[in-house]
């Protein structure tokens, strides 16, 4: 067979045709950044089908995020111009097993018709929990707590197993249990729960294990370094038998340590399956070799990593710009300024992306894009599901499935308002206490009881009512249809239309879910039924299982601002790396682990990574917040800039005496102590700046000097510019100004 003519390799690289056309069994691509890993998984499924004749059926693809799925199923449509792309299993992890324990509940021990509870709900409960332990919430914080009990479900520990060795270790365990009995009695899952649920099912039960062995013979995971322990568990117990399992992963891009995710489960696929073949994917189609030549700099100190070359074909490339700035706003402005001067020169805004360690960094960055009236667009901004109208309405659809749900019946009982006060809902929750049930069968209770004053036993009654008779309507109509009578039972559209533009905005937006629903639940644009369409249990599992990613929307002409680890996947022609300095990459909670140093170094890697043509690196002398800098003090440039070689910097450091014992990554001030012990001391600096003085700026243009005065040896002057801008303080030995004139 002559691969580089294979219709199906043909327009593949070397390495990438030996990774599709491996032999089935045990694979494990490492892929490095811009690689084409995707490009490949995808073109290994299709030769899977076309060449090997595997049954469609039979293979399972997991990704990520929804949308990559989605991007997977439709490439793979077009390569294969028939419909067996259609029988193939594609998706998160999260969502297959969904699927299977939907399926497979009776042997699971769950309801068919089980909730999943989002970030939302899964921190109401867990206040609750709070509350019923009689715990202060500011000492044993809610989402502490369950981010203590995502880790324990991660390693599939259950609550009775929870490791104690201090009592905030033991109350963790008390809450754990709590919030599973709180789950389940609301007929509920959390996100980890999907994980652990299934991969116990699959460890104990021969029966469904050996089902899903049958029907999943091939399995295909895309960001292998990204999954955690339960993750592994699965893929393990499932490619047992059948040993074809193809992963693609890179240990350099493991970044998401504080999710579970282990980047350590490629060396455990070593060892489980002795047998693994290996291939490196190398090329690297995205950016020019001087950014690779800079990533790979930083990189290659990490060890317990696969060493890779990157290499591109077209070489050279712009130089990678080194950019220091005094403080978080100057550092802002220039990062704007360069914008501005990109934009002239023909870049979209949406060609260039700026990145930070922290969301508290965007602040400077915003505040200077809107002085200057550039666009943007913050990635990490409330998302659609996550908004309070959107939550309001899935409510209620929880609500007609399964009205034992007490996070969904605290969260619109009374919306829109409709009378009933705190009082009459403490009776309800007590009566639910009493009873051992769900507020819905206290609310019953109660009006049975007629404990209620009049007027708010009314109330009580026509909420219930209106829950009962969507419980039955949900079983007669489709899911586009039960929400139209939801809204028009509750009111809900005169609730949010209030008359403002953000009242407008709120009802745009459940017009928005009303046209997802309607699409995927089969309705006529006429409004009559046009197909049996997705059921209302499918239609909750696939809105809890959208992921952060997939809310990006398409193209924007506005500049991108976003979090290191929210950059995963995406790639700009420009990015803007900011804030590199010790404390914040790496960042200071870090900094007393070696194995935490050394994801930073990979966040900064990926981040490197993201940028097609043009990269820039930007520090902060003084950074005025932060706790790692309280007061403004010196920052140290991040310990990672000394690895970058001056040959591939817009400009060289500055010069070090031989004498100077100063690194680039070591502290400024603890550097100059060192270094007094070994030379004479420089006379004390004289100011090169005076009051009144006329000095030009190379941004700000033209200004005059306030004030100039010594801040230990570096000279700071504060210029007030004459353009609109306004008063500046600045680092005279790094600012880009000179005199006009001298008074």
């Amino acid at each position: 067979m002559n691969m580089q003519t294979h219709p199906l390799l043909q327009t593949l690289n070397t390495q990438q045709q030996a990774a599709v056309a491996a032999p089935d069994g045990p694979v494990l691509v490492l892929a490095g950044p811009g690689s084409g890993k995707t490009r490949v998984l995808t073109h290994r499924i299709a030769w899977m089908l076309a060449e090997t004749r595997v049954a469609p059926w039979h293979v399972l693809a997991v990704t990520f995020t929804n949308k990559a799925a989605r991007e997977m199923r439709a490439r793979l449509d077009k390569m294969l111009g028939d419909d067996s792309a259609k029988s193939l299993t594609i998706g998160t992890f999260h969502a297959a097993c969904a699927r299977i324990l939907r399926r497979e509940a009776e042997a699971a021990g769950l309801s068919s018709n089980y909730l999943i509870f989002d970030t939302d709900d899964q921190l109401s409960v867990m206040k609750q929990v709070v509350k019923d332990l009689g715990l202060d919430d500011k000492r044993y914080r809610p989402n502490a707590l369950l981010n203590a009990i995502s880790a324990a479900k991660n390693e599939l520990i259950p609550p009775g197993d929870y490791p104690v060795q201090t009592y905030y270790d033991e109350v963790v365990k008390r809450a754990y249990a709590r919030y599973q009995e709180t789950l389940r009695k609301n007929d509920g899952l959390d996100f980890d729960d999907l994980l652990m649920e299934t991969a116990k099912l699959l460890r104990r039960d021969d029966l469904v294990r050996d089902k899903y062995r049958g029907r999943y013979r091939y399995l295909l995971v895309d960001e292998f370094q990204d999954t955690n322990m339960a993750q592994y568990v699965i893929l393990q117990l499932l490619a047992q038998e059948h040993r074809s399992l193809y992963v693609v992963a890179d240990e350099d891009q493991s970044i998401y340590s504080w999710r579970g995710a282990d980047y350590r489960n490629i060396q455990r696929l070593r060892t489980d399956f002795p047998e693994l073949q290996q291939h490196l994917l190398e090329e690297n189609y995205r950016s020019t070799q001087v950014i690779l030549d800079g990533a790979q700099a930083v990189i290659a100190h990490n060890a317990d990593r696969t060493p890779k070359h990157l290499f591109t074909r077209g070489r050279g490339g712009e130089p990678i710009t080194l950019h220091e700035a005094y403080d978080e706003r100057e550092e802002a402005d220039y990062v704007v300024r360069e914008i501005m001067t990109l934009a002239r020169s023909g870049y979209a805004y949406s060609d260039i992306a700026v990145m930070y360690r922290t969301n508290a960094q965007s602040r400077a960055l915003e505040e200077t894009c809107v002085r200057y009236g550039i666009p943007y667009r913050l990635i990490g901004a409330t998302r659609f599901y996550a908004r309070k109208e959107i939550k309001d309405v899935l409510a209620y659809l929880r609500l007609a499935q399964n009205p034992d749900d007490d996070v969904s019946f605290a969260r619109v009982v009374n919306v829109p308002p409709r009378g009933l006060g705190a009082r009459t809902l403490e009776v309800v929750g007590e009566a639910a206490n009493v009873l051992g049930s769900s507020r819905y069968q206290g609310a019953l209770h109660v009006l049975e009881q007629g404990t209620l004053a009049n007027r708010a036993a009314q109330a009580l009654k026509g909420f219930v009512g209106l829950v009962m008779r969507w419980q039955k309507l949900r079983a007669e109509v489709s899911v586009a249809h039960l929400l139209d009578a939801i809204l028009a039972d509750t009111g809900y559209e005169g609730y949010v239309r209030d008359g403002s533009e953000d009242g407008e905005s709120r009802w745009e937006n459940i017009q928005a879910l009303r046209a997802v629903v309607a699409e995927d639940g089969g309705v006529a644009e006429d409004g009559g039924a046009d197909a049996p369409g997705i059921t209302l249990p499918e239609f909750l599992t696939d809105v809890a299982l959208v992921a952060d990613i997939d809310e990006l929307g398409e193209e924007v002409r506005a500049v991108t601002l976003l979090t290191l680890h929210s950059a995963k996947g995406l790639e700009y022609p420009v990015v803007f790396l900011t804030g590199l300095e010790e404390g914040l990459l790496p960042h200071s909670r870090s900094l007393d682990s070696p194995q935490q140093v050394a994801e930073e170094r990979r966040l900064l890697y990926v981040g490197m990574t993201r940028a097609e043509k043009r990269l820039y690196l930007t520090y902060a002398f003084r950074r005025g917040w932060g706790q790692y800098n309280s007061g403004g003090n010196p920052s140290a440039p991040s310990r990672f800039l000394s690895d970058l070689p001056d040959a591939i910097l817009d400009r060289p450091r500055r010069a070090k005496k031989k004498t100077e014992s100063r690194s680039w990554g070591a502290n400024w001030e603890e550097s100059a102590t060192r270094t007094s012990r070994t030379r004479t001391p420089a006379p004390a600096p004289q100011l090169q700046y005076r009051q009144g003085q006329r000095v030009r700026h190379t941004h700000y243009g033209e200004g005059i000097v306030l004030e100039s005065q010594l801040d230990g040896r570096s000279e700071m002057v504060t210029v007030l510019f004459t353009n609109g801008i306004g008063a500046k303080r600045l680092l005279a030995s790094m600012a880009p100004m000179e005199p006009i004139s001298a008074h």
